[in-house]
């Protein structure tokens, strides 16, 4: 069995790429970082580290990887006689993965099972994302090959952080993943990945995720650089912080009892032991990596925004996160572009029109003056 999996980077070999050798598969890393893709070819083997509590190493082996921008023809011939194709590259990116699979489609053998393509990525349909682009860039040839293919959405839980200085290409994660997948498309044949569970419905999984993981990760970045504090573990030592996180979890968890059902029980659990991930001190992740790229953070469908509309057009309790919006607007972090691009905004646009560009919220809707008050004093403080 084979792999071919977009994004060697630290998810992509730390996570993703794991569980798949650890199913079986031969692993084909597909990047465009020529120094990467050199190193992986360069070893036999590389070493996912988990640090933290019941943390283990294991080694990985049956890998190679492909440069798709010198090298696409390899990588398309390896998309046509492989069994699954996963992604790690980040949402705005899958248009540019998308051609390498439609090629690798139309030169799949029509009596081969279907390839199995899940786009693993911090985002609500993702691979139904990555589907469309391959259907709309198919054009006419779409029906002739959409057979050939099956795509299930995913969501993907496993904090890896920035890597230690000459690790390679080892990587450190924490011990904790969760890679819950859509059942139905796959019918009776779902891939084999051990530990990845398939479900019928991955909604409320997704938005449990996005809504905890990454809006409770994002707060403790944002109000930890408010603090001045360096690491992620350390935002998590101050109570100050730690409750204002807390507050905006309760927050999510509240939207997800009512829009999916969730037993409020298990929600708190599940928050205690998201809180409890990040503040492990045996990961280095830092406020300025977790806090990286705040206009997209802040946008209409992701971590703040989406959850808060979602909250407020049902009349729940928003003042927390709209609180955790106000600490994002804060961040300032000259090597980041998006910061450096927000601060500018900030002071060249108006608090309205800022928060209907940035956001995405109509002015009309219920959510739209906290968030417009919010940016009005982070702007009266610059």
């Amino acid at each position: 069995m084979k792999a071919v999996h977009f994004g060697a980077g630290n998810i992509g070999r730390g996570f993703v790429g794991l569980l798949l050798h650890e199913g079986g598969y031969e692993l084909v890393f597909s990047d465009v970082a020529a120094s990467l893709v050199d190193a992986i070819n360069a070893a036999s083997e590389y070493t996912v580290h988990e640090v933290g509590d019941g943390g283990t190493d294991t080694v990985v082996t049956g890998f190679r990887a492909i440069n798709s921008a010198t090298d696409p023809q390899a990588l398309i011939d390896e998309i046509a006689t492989a069994e699954v194709v996963t992604t790690a590259v980040g949402p705005t990116i899958l248009r540019f993965v998308a051609p390498h699979i439609l090629a690798g489609l139309a030169l799949r053998d029509p009596s081969r099972p279907p390839l199995q393509v899940m786009a693993c990525e911090n985002a609500i349909g993702a691979t139904d994302t990555l589907r469309d682009e391959i259907r709309e860039q198919a054009g006419d040839a779409w029906d002739a090959i959409s057979n050939r293919a099956v795509f299930a959405n995913t969501a993907v839980d496993r904090i890896v952080p920035a890597q230690p200085e000459g690790a390679g290409i080892d990587v450190t994660v924490e011990p904790f993943f969760e890679w819950a997948i859509e059942r139905p498309p796959f019918a009776d044949a779902p891939p084999h990945i051990p530990g990845a569970h398939f479900v019928d419905d991955l909604a409320p999984y997704i938005e449990r995720k996005l809504f905890t993981v990454n809006t409770g990760h994002a707060a403790t970045a944002y109000f930890g650089a408010r603090a001045g504090v360096e690491k992620i573990s350390d935002a998590l030592a101050d109570p100050s912080i730690v409750s204002r996180v807390s507050a905006a979890l309760e927050e999510t968890s509240a939207l997800l009892v009512a829009v999916h059902g969730w037993d409020a029980a298990e929600l708190a659990e599940y928050r205690a032991t998201i809180l409890r991930r990040f503040a492990n001190p045996a990961l280095p992740d830092t406020v300025g990596r977790v806090g990286r790229q705040p206009l997209r953070k802040l946008s209409r469908h992701e971590r703040f925004i989406g959850p808060a509309a979602a909250a407020a057009e049902r009349g729940l309790a928003t003042t927390a996160l709209v609180e955790a919006i106000g600490a994002a607007l804060e961040f300032d972090e000259p090597d980041d572009e998006q910061s450096v691009e927000m601060q500018r905004r900030l002071r060249a646009e108006d608090a309205a029109t800022f928060t209907a560009a940035v956001t995405g919220l109509e002015p009309s809707h219920p959510l739209f003056a906290a968030v417009e008050a919010v940016v009005a004093q982070r702007q009266s403080e610059l």
